[in-house]
């Protein structure tokens, strides 16, 4: 009996974050971004960064806010609100996106490998994406090699960190959903 309440209250839990999923994306379309930003933005920034609606600072001491927004304008103890940091989050994964489209040009991404390869560098950067050999192995159309670095990528000053292992590997599932159906000569 408690397994099948058990597994009530997770179905419960899973309609209620894809509510919030498809709500969060819908409102992020309506900033301006792309479907493909405000997917990736929805299904794998949000649930991983997670929302404080003031500064923090990160695992790896650097001051944050909102959904993981960094920049030289944040001071300690400011608060936003929940519009505010929507905002941010469409101008972060608007300016993240366009760079994401420069560095992986002339490769035509599927979905999956957009929305995940947009979570990594919101993530990590795009001086980190830039150098890596994940961005090497796509532009030399090893997509499956691509996506497969994702994984690697779960430290921060030197600690393997829990939130980092969750995260690469939700980019990971979403990264490999489509690739089997695109031909490794797309670009």
């Amino acid at each position: 009996m408690a397994l099948d309440g058990d597994l009530a209250v997770g179905r419960a839990k899973a309609k209620i974050l894809s509510e919030l999923i498809m709500n969060l994306s819908q409102k992020l379309a309506a900033m301006g971004l792309a479907a493909a930003a405000a997917f990736g933005g929805a299904t794998l920034v949000i649930p991983h960064e997670g929302q404080v609606l003031g500064t923090y600072v990160d695992p790896v001491g650097i001051l944050t806010s909102c959904y993981g927004h960094t920049g030289p304008e944040l001071k300690p103890n400011q608060a936003f609100t929940e519009q505010q940091c929507l905002e941010t989050l469409a101008d972060d994964l608007s300016m993240f996106d366009r760079q994401l489209r420069r560095l992986t040009h002339p490769v035509e991404l599927t979905q999956g490998e957009h929305a995940a390869y947009l979570s990594f560098i919101y993530n990590v950067g795009a001086g980190a994406f830039r150098t890596s050999t994940l961005r090497k192995k796509l532009l030399a159309a090893d997509r499956v090699g691509a996506c497969n670095e994702l994984p690697r990528w779960v430290y921060a000053k030197g600690q393997k960190l829990p939130g980092l292992i969750k995260r690469r590997n939700a980019e990971l599932k979403v990264c490999l959903k489509e690739i089997a159906n695109v031909a490794t000569t797309d670009f």
